[in-house]
């Protein structure tokens, strides 16, 4: 049986494996990517955010990958790479419906079900949903490019830890090997490869809802109504991740710039049971049924992938690393699509791992992937605190607006502050170990309290540079550069250090 040996193999190729193994080789390691299938595939977790391209434009430059830096926004993607398909992604959009109603003609009620937070002020420096066909694939070819050694349609049959590393035998075109490896990373995703042949414990996340998941994609998606947006409001709306929220759920909408729109639901084991989901395509007719607007433009909708059935969504491994091998974040836990939060906590997770890398010889390693893992804990729960919190007012959209401005203050002062160069000041996700905010934040997504619309804006006030506490602007909140002027002292800027930021960013002359 032939036998090899690699300083690092990771295990899934998809974007996060992929980019794992090209920062290990950067590093100067031997490495090996091992993937159970083939590519291009099928996959979901599509949709970026301005923190997740801000932490691909960190590893792009502190790792040496430059071309991942033209990935980093719509513009640049266009001009360095329009073969690979995408989609533009202004902001977050967020429609509440009725089962059973349609989406109100009256405008005043119209606006009344609806959030839009801008996240770029034009198309050029706009985030993106990755079309992962064709993104994952050019990322492995990008790896192989850079000396990683890499083994598609591979069966790994046994995996356990000896001699203070890691031995593998797999089978690939029908035959057998081994591998052994100072360390392995998983990147598989939830219940994984080291998941299930470790058979690693879960960890329930306390009242987090049951949800099940239902989704493909789709070609001949039709537009939104007129009557969803009246007036002028501050991007296109389908120019977005687009959230359709109802009671117990919400179903989600992505389009890439090929004819193929992402589409899914993810609700409550009750909803689910009802709508019969686990029947796959006559489940998400049962679904349009109840949302006659939606349904207005699937009508001439065809499915291009079998339905997808995900009988339980959340997941969240008790273990998350090991003396010889680490899980990244999308494989030590999912929560929910809702807010596009898998992206970063994944890419945090991967700059952490790369850094540790760079002392893989060092005592400090050890206690480093103590660190690490108990950081992939923290976000993971601190994320899915918010979460449950919005599930739990989904039948309440003005309650479910307010908490969602809790993730999006977070979100904009981490990105500035980062961008600023003071990336240690808010290095959790959340900001779940700020001393003031952190703890604020748990309070009010346990509290049982109907209204907290004082408390929310108290909390955020002051970490808002986007004008979220603005009860005008309400429900559209625009991506403007003279917000981010008006709250300089926030981040503890001057009008020149925002003027340059701006200008770095490509919102600025």
């Amino acid at each position: 049986m032939k036998s090899e040996h690699f300083q690092l193999v990771v295990v899934g190729s998809g974007f996060a494996g992929s980019i794992m193994a090209m920062i290990a080789r950067r590093l100067g390691f031997s490495v090996v990517l091992i993937e159970r299938g083939r590519h291009p595939r099928f996959a979901i977790g599509e949709s970026t955010t301005p923190i997740t391209n801000l932490l691909l434009e960190e590893i792009a430059d502190e790792f040496d990958l430059p071309f991942l830096r033209s990935f980093s926004k719509w513009g640049t993607w266009q001009e360095a790479h329009p073969e690979i398909a995408s989609g533009l992604k202004r902001g977050f959009t967020f429609f509440h419906h009725e089962f059973g109603r349609a989406f109100p003609m009256d405008p005043e009620e119209a606006m009344q079900r609806q959030l839009m937070v801008g996240a770029s002020p034009n198309e050029r420096i706009a985030d993106t949903h990755w079309y992962r066909p064709d993104f994952d694939q050019y990322l492995v070819r990008q790896a192989e490019a850079l000396g990683v050694v890499y083994r598609d349609e591979t069966v790994i049959d046994t995996v356990r830890e000896e001699n203070g590393g890691i031995r593998l035998t797999a089978s690939r075109a029908g035959r057998s090997f081994t591998l052994s490896a100072d360390f392995l990373i998983d990147a598989t995703g939830p219940r994984g490869f080291l998941h299930r042949a470790f058979r690693l414990p879960e960890k329930s996340a306390e009242g987090f809802p049951a949800t099940q998941g239902l989704y493909t994609h789709f070609t001949g998606v039709g537009s939104l109504p007129d009557n969803f947006t009246p007036g002028q409001p501050p991007y296109p709306p389908e120019q977005a991740a687009v959230h359709h929220i109802f009671d117990g759920g919400w179903v989600w909408v992505l389009k890439f710039n090929n004819g193929i729109t992402s589409a899914g639901v993810a609700v409550t084991d009750a909803v689910a049971e009802r709508l019969n989901l686990c029947s796959g395509e006559p489940g998400w007719r049962n679904l349009l049924r109840e949302l006659p607007s939606l349904a207005e433009t699937f009508e001439p909708a065809r499915a291009v992938q079998p339905f997808v059935w995900q009988p339980r969504i959340a997941f969240q491994s008790r273990v998350v690393t090991g003396r010889s091998w680490a899980l990244l974040p999308s494989a030590a836990g999912v929560i929910d699509p809702l807010l596009s939060t898998g992206f970063p906590l994944t890419l945090l997770g991967v700059q952490r791992l790369a850094r540790l890398l760079k002392i893989r010889r060092e005592p400090a390693f050890a206690a480093g992937l103590d660190d690490y893992a108990q950081a992939t804990t923290r976000e993971f729960e601190a994320t899915a605190r918010l979460v449950k919190a919005l599930y739990q007012r989904m039948n309440r959209f003005d309650r479910f607006k307010e908490m969602s401005l809790l993730y999006f203050a977070a979100a904009s002062f981490s990105e500035v502050t980062r961008r600023l160069g003071q990336s240690k000041l808010v290095g959790d996700f959340l900001l779940c170990r700020h001393p003031v905010f952190a703890p604020q934040l748990r309070q009010l997504c346990e509290s049982a309290d109907d209204d907290q619309t004082v408390r929310i804006h108290a909390a955020i006030a002051p970490l808002d540079v986007i004008g979220l506490t603005d009860r005008a602007r309400d429900p559209w909140y625009p991506a403007l550069a003279a917000d981010l002027y008006r709250n300089a002292a926030k981040v503890g800027a001057s009008k020149s250090d925002i003027a340059a930021l701006l200008v770095r960013c490509g919102m600025g002359e």
